[in-house]
């Protein structure tokens, strides 16, 4: 989270370091490219959810890197990854730019080419036997991308594959997707012990732990508290599609 502030506010340039130099930095570079790529997928402020322009250059980048880096499987799963994400980016906003949640998204919307695509090229990566964290994750949007529904969603698996990559890449954020994942497959009562058991900072001061927190509250009907972590995630977050989608489930839990 601090880093993609970082970023955006001392304008570090967006670039692929020569190909001799790429071995020493590649953590680094492949870091730089997955930040431009949320923050055009989840823009962090502004009137608009998805910047696309953002969205393309990374991909853009993540292709030429492969391009000089063919053998390395973290790449291969770095544009996995970011191809599974982009195939959802137009079924996460409606027509008046609000946004739509993941289990409510029209899935017949999602882009097929950049999932069969993405889908090949984690394929590429999983052959050659070395598992890292942006393979992991991109098996974790494999199992969102391969489900026929919502509800056929393997969060079991998804629950495992984040226990994985915690032990892999622990952080505060795969921590909380963690816990989310074991509310779907659990149940909600679930989700709010493994929400509660996580470290206050830094994920205090980032919305969508209080979404998390809000959602499995409201799933257990116990709406006053589910109202106000609500609340306390829209006072968190400065993007007017998350601030009314927000809104209306303030009004829903009121």
């Amino acid at each position: 989270m601090r880093v993609k502030r970082k970023i955006r506010e001392t304008a570090i340039p967006f670039d692929v370091p020569p190909a001799e130099r790429l071995a020493e930095r590649l953590a680094d570079v492949c870091a730089v490219l997955y930040l431009i790529f949320n923050e055009g997928y989840a823009a962090s402020s502004g009137d608009r959810l998805v910047r696309r322009e953002l969205c393309d250059e990374a991909i853009r980048l993540a292709r030429v890197l492969l391009s000089l880096m063919p053998d390395e499987p973290e790449v291969m799963g770095l544009l996995a990854l970011m191809l599974y994400h982009d195939s959802r980016r137009d079924a996460r906003v409606r027509a008046d730019g609000t946004l739509v949640a993941l289990p409510d998204q029209d899935r017949s919307s999602w882009n097929r080419a950049e999932i069969d695509e993405a889908t090949a090229v984690l394929a590429r990566a999983n052959r050659r036997g070395a598992p890292g964290p942006y393979q992991i994750q991109a098996m974790i949007a494999f199992a969102h991308a391969s489900a026929a529904s919502a509800d056929a969603v393997d969060w079991h698996g998804i629950a495992e594959l984040y226990d994985h990559l915690n032990r892999v890449a622990p952080s505060p954020v795969v921590a909380l997707n963690r816990a989310v994942a074991i509310g779907f497959a659990d149940g909600p009562a679930a989700a709010l012990s493994a929400l509660d058991a996580l470290p206050d900072e830094p994920l205090a001061s980032y919305h969508l732990y209080h979404v998390a927190r809000a959602d499995a509250l409201a799933r257990l009907e116990r709406t006053s508290e589910a109202h106000d972590a609500y609340r306390a995630a829209l006072a968190l977050t400065q993007n007017a599609a998350e601030q009314a989608y927000l809104r209306a489930k303030l009004r829903q839990t009121a």
